[in-house]
């Protein structure tokens, strides 16, 4: 085959950016990246063909110009096409329709209209009926296109279902933007390779990582906001604990903690809305019709937090709370529209298309890397050079670990290494990961899990993470300080966005100097002097203050909550999650000295 279009010259100097959509025979319009994957599978010609490239950068063009390349070329009759929901799968068939290939989005069995050239179907549906998919791919020459392929190994049936029904097909194209997954289920029709180390990974033919696709101007910046805070909540058991956002703590408190802040009734996520939008306002003027999205964890926040929106802004959110028809058609209402909110429950956090969202909330509890790199890849798709994205998160250490690892690019392990003594690194939790794959928004049990009740919130700004860097001090909300950030324009080239935020660093820092040392507290030091992760004595110390309570407790018939209380006012300084060492030591003492009174 002739691969003369393919292999133009003039393709080595495009705009990666240049937006094009249009079948193969106009080369020119054509992303870099898709004009190199191109290239390299019509000189390879594989059988099957893995395309990672980041979330934002064009996988379905790709994917159907080479579909239109092969239907073309009489290397294959018919497309089917396998994506997660129902609303990708109709999203397919609109952009092929857009290039000329029909298929059909509502096919479920026997035999196809003659005026469709395949059929876009979810991963769901093919599990459900296997063989229907297996005999269209033997009686005529097929290629799949299996968007978002780690969803394949989501399930023993799936995976399975998936191999069964396109085995004999003649072409299979994977495409993927997070090719790794928490569990070590085997990907179909991945090829595995063994490393130095005796691990088997994922090995891709195309790879376009979101650190190459950003120096192309393909996908936007993201500058994160991490909002730290206290929190109080009470336990199953009645005890009342006081932490703060951010701190080292058992896996149990931070999820607690975690849970606290995102409660509406709290005042962190109030707060944080009114942050986001006074961004989006600021974003707004160099995009006019910018958007945000809330990622909610559940159908009850997802409605809370949209009256919550209503009421700080005077306008109505979007509100989209599972994978229905209805549900489909408000994300495309939304997209078309120059509404300001939209609010969703999982569903929107991968592969659904709406370019002009450009701030984003975290408000869900899903910590996995495969679910945020999806949740992050809703802001970073690029219209025009010069947009940033900006996303507001908890001051949680595995999201702040992910944000500033936006760059990485990770394979799918398939063996998890075991060493004598040492920490599995690859040992996420299963659990979280079929969290994070629900389309549904079904009760998970998470309530039952961690019971509690979330008692009291408020939040911090805590730092602006771009690039792998981190900026910033700690500032109350509606401050001068944290305006300085929400302020920062929305369109700004990458190297730009780094200046700015060192200059309003360093104006910060000016500014906390020029205090007495005596007024200086943790709100007021910059992050680059602030503990963040090795407080181990104050842990101790921590420690040592519940265990005290907590035989207080049973000596004295008080509740923990009354104690810490009672601490507090004798000896003066704020709650233990932000108390000094010194001042953890003094109610040690003095609670020690209650509990000699008493025996």
């Amino acid at each position: 085959m002739t691969t003369t279009a393919a292999t133009s010259s003039s393709s080595h100097h495009l705009s990666p950016a240049f937006p094009g959509r249009a079948p193969w025979g106009t080369a020119n319009k054509l992303r870099a990246w898709q004009q190199g994957a191109m290239e390299k599978y019509i000189q390879e010609q594989p059988r099957d063909f893995l395309a990672v490239a980041t979330p934002g950068a064009g996988k379905t063009t790709f994917a159907l110009t080479l579909a239109s390349w092969l239907l073309h070329h009489h290397v294959v009759q018919q497309v089917t096409v396998v994506a997660p929901t129902e609303h990708l799968k109709k999203q397919w068939a609109e952009a092929a329709a857009r290039i000329g290939i029909k298929l059909d989005p509502e096919y479920s069995a026997g035999p196809l209209s003659k005026e469709y050239q395949g059929v876009a179907v979810t991963y769901a549906g093919v599990g459900v009926r296997p063989m229907l998919h297996r005999n269209r791919s033997e009686q005529r020459k097929t290629l799949v296109i299996l968007d978002e392929i780690h969803h394949a190994g989501d399930s023993k049936s799936w995976g399975e279902a998936c191999l069964e029904a396109f085995e004999p097909a003649t072409r299979r194209l994977a495409l993927t933007g997070t090719p790794f997954r928490s569990d070590t289920n085997p990907i179909p029709f991945v090829t595995y390779e063994e490393g130095n180390d005796g691990i088997r990974r994922s090995s891709a033919d195309y790879t376009y990582g979101y650190g190459s696709a950003l120096g192309d101007g393909v996908v936007r910046p993201v500058i994160f906001l991490s909002y730290s805070g206290n929190m109080r909540w009470r336990t199953k058991a009645g005890d009342e604990i006081a932490a703060r956002l951010g701190e080292p703590m058992t896996k149990d408190a931070v999820s607690q903690a975690w849970r606290t802040a995102l409660d509406p009734r709290g005042e962190w996520m109030p707060s944080v809305l009114r942050a986001a939008d006074a961004r989006l306002t600021e974003v707004r003027k160099g995009i006019p019709d910018a958007g945000a999205l809330v990622i909610a964890s559940d159908q009850d926040s997802a409605r809370a937090y949209a009256k919550l929106i209503r009421e700080i802004t005077g306008t109505k959110a979007t509100v989209v709370l599972s994978d229905d028809t209805g549900a489909s058609k408000r994300i495309d209402d939304f997209a078309a529209s120059d509404d300001r909110w939209m609010v969703a429950v999982r569903m929107v956090s991968e592969g659904v298309d709406v370019p002009r969202l450009a701030v984003g909330v975290y408000a869900t509890t899903i910590s996995t890397p495969l679910f945020f790199a999806q949740a992050v890849g809703r802001f970073v798709r690029s219209r025009r050079r010069g947009e940033t994205a900006s996303v507001f998160l908890p001051t949680v250490p595995d999201l702040l670990g992910f944000a500033n690892e936006m760059e990485v690019e990770r394979d799918h392990v398939l063996d998890k290494p075991k060493k004598e003594g040492e920490e599995d690194p690859y040992a996420e939790s299963e659990q979280e990961m079929d969290e994070a794959n629900k389309q549904q928004d079904e009760d998970t049990g998470e309530q039952e899990q961690f019971s509690f009740e979330a008692l009291e919130s408020e939040a911090v700004f805590d730092r602006v993470l771009y690039d792998g860097a981190e900026f910033g001090m700690q500032a109350h909300p509606g401050s001068e300080e944290e305006q300085d950030y929400l302020g920062i324009p929305g369109l700004l080239e990458p190297d730009q966005v780094q200046l700015l935020l060192q200059k309003r660093q360093a104006r910060q820092i000016a500014h906390s100097k020029k205090k007495p040392d005596t007024e200086a507290d943790l709100l007021e030091l910059p992050a680059e002097r602030r503990p963040v992760v090795s407080h181990k004595e104050m842990m101790e110390l921590r420690k040592q203050l519940n265990t005290m309570v907590g035989a207080y407790v049973h000596q004295s018939g008080k509740p923990h909550g009354v104690i810490h209380t009672e601490l507090r006012r004798v000896c003066g300084g704020p709650p233990s999650a932000e108390a000094t060492a010194g001042q953890l030591r003094q109610r040690i003492a003095k609670v020690q000295e209650w509990a000699t009174r008493m025996s």
